[in-house]
């Protein structure tokens, strides 16, 4: 089901220039690479997932809500508010159990707004499963158009012909990983992680722990993991986007790190935040990684 609604909004999307000069140097040692998914190894549309600012999220959700089958009939601009105001209670709820940086798993939220939907009278019935996990999909994908990042696939294969274990640590939902495999119907040699060389095991998503970065948790399990095949975090080399949710993180549990910024929707340096972290690279194509690793 995902993969054939995914499917149904791709369309091709290039980087956008962000006149940045990569920042190359040979990192001995690397054994292990990890990615971030939005804004790394897929092109995101809104720069990050949940992030969205470009597109009318009051049309995108009423077209959503339609492509799901849900008869809804009240103000889409009231729907969308319902949306919001839950994803902001279930983040005070995480936060008040002693979470720093909560996550929502997003068919929750919408099974949320939903009831509230039913209560109003805007929704006839409570609705299945199948049409809230539909309606997850329909809307990210209006407002959060995405695309395979310039080389990914080269890359990748390459880094695992080199002999290096692959992961990836991302802010994510349920339907992440699925976006792989229906980019698979558009560029064939794309399946899925696991057959870019991910192995499961290596994958750390927000949406599982329920708790997303900035923290440092989903680094401390990738650390773990990796511990546990005798890799040392000086051994890791982490690509990010955003230097506040996946530099710092990183290098915090040991990691090295590369900034990513090669698209400047979604390359973040947070400059406003006056961080005080500096990658050991800089890249603007992810194959550059394979001049430094």
């Amino acid at each position: 089901m995902y993969e054939a609604i995914i499917a149904k909004h791709l369309r091709p999307m290039t980087p956008q220039p962000t006149e940045r000069e990569p920042q190359l140097a040979t990192l001995e040692g690397v054994r292990a690479v990890l990615f971030d998914i939005y804004g790394t190894l897929l092109i995101s549309g809104s720069g990050d997932i949940g992030t969205a600012a470009a597109t009318d999220r009051t049309e995108a959700l009423a077209a959503a809500l339609a492509d799901a089958g849900l008869d809804y009939r009240g103000d889409p601009a009231a729907a969308l508010e319902d949306f919001r105001r839950v994803i902001e209670e279930h983040h005070a709820k995480g936060r008040a159990a002693g979470v720093e940086f909560p996550e929502v798993r997003i068919g929750e939220v919408w099974s949320d707004a939903a009831a509230l939907w039913v209560k109003r009278g805007d929704l006839p019935t409570p609705p299945e499963g199948s049409c809230l996990s539909k309606l997850a999909i329909e809307y990210e994908m209006r407002v959060n158009p995405v695309w395979p990042m310039p080389g990914l696939v080269e890359t990748l294969q390459q880094l695992r012909r080199r002999g290096k274990v692959l992961g990836v640590i991302s802010n994510a939902q349920s339907f992440t990983p699925r976006l792989f495999a229906a980019a698979g119907g558009e560029l064939e040699s794309i399946a899925s992680l696991e057959a870019l060389g991910i192995d499961h095991d290596l994958q750390f998503f927000s949406f599982e722990s329920r708790r997303a970065k900035p923290g440092t948790a989903l680094y401390e399990e990738a650390a773990a993991a990796l511990h546990a095949r005798g890799l040392a975090p000086e051994q890791v080399l982490y690509v990010g986007n955003d230097l506040r949710n996946d530099v710092k993180p990183a290098a915090a549990v040991g990691f090295r790190t590369a900034l990513f910024a090669g698209d400047a929707r979604s390359l973040r340096l947070r400059e406003e935040d006056g961080l005080d972290v500096t990658a050991d690279l800089e890249i603007t194509e992810l194959p550059q990684l394979l001049d430094c690793v």
